[in-house]
């Protein structure tokens, strides 16, 4: 395994540039199985049924809102090897901090009751339940980070949860379905 050289290891930030994520808003939220591993349940005629480490990953989703007070879950859909949802940030002045913390490796910094730090915790908890219920200490479930969109208007907003209901009725088309139909240009709810 090879260190660490910032000549050639670029790893660049998927966020918005300048954006803060601590701010309030509504964000929708992709994260996926590392290799895509249909983990959570499987899709049989536009029906989606969990498996266990589906119901480990919803229950671990919704408690989410009890931990994190400055958050508020808006319409989610654990997929068989993904995760869609949407997620209100609510930072009131008294809960907004632009202090980081920075990571054991230094090259993270997480920005407290932010949308980050509360994906950080939300895959920690997961990963932690799921990998003792499979008996595979250490192993990856998430692949590393998670995609975003800044939900700009009501329009977007209602195009999005439309998005996530449906996600099950469109699972032959869907691009994290490793046996789709069409492998043509991904679908996103805001086209």
């Amino acid at each position: 395994m090879s260190s660490y050289d910032p000549d050639r290891h670029h790893r660049r930030s998927i966020r918005l540039k300048d954006w803060d994520y601590s701010e309030a808003g509504a964000y929708f939220v992709t994260i996926v199985t590392y290799q895509r591993a249909m983990l959570f349940g499987e899709i049989v005629a536009g029906a989606l049924t969990l498996s266990p480490g589906g119901e480990i990953v919803k229950q671990e989703w919704l408690k989410s809102e009890v931990i994190r007070k400055e958050i508020t879950l808006d319409e989610f859909i654990v997929m068989p090897n993904h995760l869609h949802a949407i997620v209100w940030i609510n930072n009131p002045p008294e809960f907004a901090s632009k202090e980081t913390e920075r990571s054991s490796n230094d090259l993270i910094c997480i920005i407290p009751r932010s949308l980050g730090s509360m994906m950080i915790g939300f895959k920690s908890s997961a990963t932690s339940r799921l990998n003792r219920m499979r008996n595979t200490p250490g192993c990856s479930v998430w692949q590393r980070s998670y995609h975003d969109h800044i939900i700009r208007n009501a329009q977007e907003l209602q195009a999005i949860r439309a998005y996530i209901q449906n996600n099950p009725l469109n699972w032959q088309l869907d691009a994290e379905n490793p046996n789709r139909l069409y492998r043509g240009a991904k679908h996103t709810p805001t086209q």
